[in-house]
């Protein structure tokens, strides 16, 4: 996979992420030039001889180092290695990009940590949206040999070494001016999101057929009259899997009769999320921005277009999940499936009915999920700093939500399989749904 800083997706950054494809740079005319640029600046530049935050206005002498240390504080639990990995992918890309002034000595350094498997010690607490600085001052201290990488999940030859790159004081700022750690989490939510919402599609159909479904809402003509585009393509995707002649009810429950609506609107919402994402993946969101001779000193690490476009996409997940326990409820009414309640081999069997309190277990740790981040700010730095994005949060929330929206959709999954191929005896379904989990994930 080659990166040049500009291009690179979130199925990318995923692949990147977990091992699944090494990278290469290319393109590093911009770097080279930006920095060529920065080392010719004259005058104060915010970063580069001064202080940051509300020590903008303080000159300070060597002091790339010393502005790592301080950073490099984050709290909490460390993050999983694909998440350290997929923030030095998006950083990389970023860099290439130009605009950042950093030497490019390190562009191909951050290649070798990305392709060997090694990751920082970054900890879960210490971003706002206004830039991951604890993250990427952390990488810096990795670089500079003062704290230790975390080793590759797979041994390397004791003749590989640990990634090292002499950063002087002025690449401190430019190396972690980036929300580059919210990003990757962005970037990692919204492909494993895309494959559920897809497979979502599949598991309705076999709903669908389970409780003979009308396949009259779906049709062309109805889309037409309102063409929302994720509500057409849901809509086309499930005519394609189902009869047309199935269904003889006039009005099935919403779950059937709008998901279309209620479903595309959430393929709509993530494939805006994943347009605002890949826009900063691929952008120069330094401050201060080298640019031609000039620094520019500006806002571009402000995450708030993310986290507006991430508080959206939690909200219609929910939605969608609450589509899918519609259906699971159907699943276990006789009056739609003709068949005992619950889907139990004998009356009075309680069948699949646990499958109902696990659901809903799910769909309520994502209505928590789904809180918005972007109703509130917070004012630091002595005042300087007086808005703040919080799409770390958003982030980090939309990547926790994939656990409770294929818990729910592997229920639904379950109960409309048991449906279809009869009941069975009552027993544990805990196998069952981790069966339509590992199917969703396209495992089966």
């Amino acid at each position: 996979m080659n990166l040049d800083g500009s291009g690179l997706t979130c199925a990318q950054v995923h692949a990147a992420a977990h091992g699944e494809a090494r990278v290469t740079i290319s393109g590093v005319d911009r770097a080279r030039a930006a920095w060529a640029a920065a080392r010719q600046l004259t005058g104060i530049v915010y970063g580069r001889g001064t202080g940051v935050g509300a020590n903008k206005d303080v000159q300070v002498e060597h002091g790339g180092p010393d502005l790592l240390r301080s950073h490099a504080g984050g709290a909490g639990p460390l993050v999983e290695p694909e998440r350290a990995r997929a923030m030095l992918v998006v950083r990389l890309n970023q860099l290439l990009a130009g605009g950042s002034g950093l030497d490019p000595g390190v562009l191909p350094v951050l290649a070798r940590a990305i392709n060997d498997g090694f990751t920082p010690p970054v900890r879960t607490y210490g971003a706002i949206g206004t830039g991951d600085l604890t993250a990427l001052a952390t990488t810096g201290l990795c670089l500079l040999g003062e704290l230790d990488w975390h080793p590759p999940p797979t041994p390397r030859p004791t003749t590989t070494p640990p990634p090292r790159f002499a950063l002087a004081d002025g690449d401190a700022l430019p190396l972690i001016s980036s929300g580059a750690a919210t990003l990757g989490d962005a970037a990692l939510a919204c492909h494993r999101l895309r494959l559920l919402l897809d497979a979502a599609v599949d598991v309705a159909a076999f709903s669908f057929v389970a409780v003979g479904a009308s396949a009259e809402p779906l049709a062309a003509a109805v889309q037409e009259a309102r063409p929302h585009p994720g509500q057409a393509v849901v809509a086309a995707r499930l005519r394609g899997l189902l009869s047309q002649e199935q269904g003889v009810r006039v009005q099935d429950p919403y779950g059937y009769r709008a998901l279309a609506q209620v479903h595309g609107a959430a393929m709509d919402a993530l494939d805006r999320a994943e347009t605002v994402v890949g826009t900063d993946l691929n952008s120069a969101s330094e401050n201060p921005l080298i640019a031609g001779s000039l620094a520019w000193h500006n806002g571009n690490f402000h995450s708030g277009p993310v986290a507006l476009a991430l508080d959206t996409l939690r909200a219609s997940l929910v939605q969608a999940a609450q589509l899918s326990t519609a259906r699971l409820a159907t699943l276990m009414d006789p009056g739609f499936t003709g068949l005992h309640p619950f889907l139990a081999d004998r009356p009075g069997g309680s069948g699949a009915l646990i499958l109902e309190y696990v659901a809903q277990d799910a769909l309520a740790e994502l209505r928590h999920l789904a809180t918005p981040v972007t109703t509130g700010t917070a004012v630091i730095s002595l005042g300087t700093e007086d808005h703040a994005g919080f799409a770390t949060q958003a982030a980090r929330h939309a990547l926790r939500c994939v656990e409770p929206l294929e818990i729910v959709l592997a229920c639904e999954r379950a109960a409309a399989t048991r449906a279809l191929h009869g009941p069975t005896p009552d027993r544990p379904l805990t196998s069952d749904v981790e069966a339509a989990r590992l199917a969703l994930r396209g495992g089966g």
